[in-house]
């Protein structure tokens, strides 16, 4: 019986992973036409405004997270574990956008204060996981 549902399990993993495969694939074209677009559709050379180089900026950015999330499936799809830096890195990739994108004329303080603290327990959380993982020993005085 477990054989069966750990079956099922990867199966729908692997359903997942195609079909995260194909909105990054459409989302790459998307970026893409949307890049040659803003270069060559224009008759001198482009200069784009701040607010369209930060959609651009957004959509390479969503694309990576993308990217980590299929990084992720795969990867228990190979070894059955997920691995929490990945998961971690997602998440700072998604706020660091988040940041990126971020109209400061419309953020309040508290929005602010919100932001910096969740980046800063991101940075912790990875900091110990990667220490945790020996990878940022403790230095012994």
């Amino acid at each position: 019986m477990i054989k069966l549902i750990t079956g099922f399990e990867k199966t729908l993993y692997g359903i997942l992973l195609f079909l995260l495969g194909i909105v990054l694939i459409a989302s790459v074209m998307d970026l893409a036409y949307i890049i040659f677009t803003y270069i060559f559709d224009q008759q001198v050379f482009p200069l784009l405004e701040n607010k369209e180089v930060l959609s651009i900026f957004s959509l390479f950015l969503l694309v990576l997270i993308g990217i980590e999330f299929f990084e992720t499936i795969l990867a228990y799809l190979r070894e059955n574990v997920i691995h929490v830096e990945v998961i971690i890195m997602v998440a700072v990739i998604a706020v660091a956008r988040k940041v990126i994108v971020l109209d400061t004329s419309e953020a309040t303080n508290s929005h602010l204060i919100g932001l910096s603290l969740l980046m800063l327990s991101l940075g912790a959380a990875y900091y110990l996981v990667k220490r945790s993982n020996g990878l940022y020993p403790l230095k012994k005085g």
